[in-house]
């Protein structure tokens, strides 16, 4: 079982609730249809990814970050 999370992840998370509300107009159906409609959105992205690399469709090196490109 995962360790239960810190002050500072429910302060996140809280944080985190706040903004998606106001971003509704302080409209509790509306986030919470926007959180679901972002969410499987993110799981077709998912489905898609995970697809390209059942067929074998992986890049052969590594992708390099642009922070660690000289």
């Amino acid at each position: 079982m995962s360790a239960p999370p810190s002050l500072s992840d429910n302060s996140r998370y809280e944080q985190a609730c706040d903004q998606a509300i106001a971003m509704c107009d302080g409209n509790l159906r509306s986030t919470i249809k926007a959180l679901i409609m972002a969410n499987e959105y993110l799981e077709a992205e998912l489905e898609e990814l995970q697809a390209a690399i059942s067929a074998g469709c992986v890049p052969t090196q590594p992708l390099r970050s642009s922070s660690t490109a000289a």
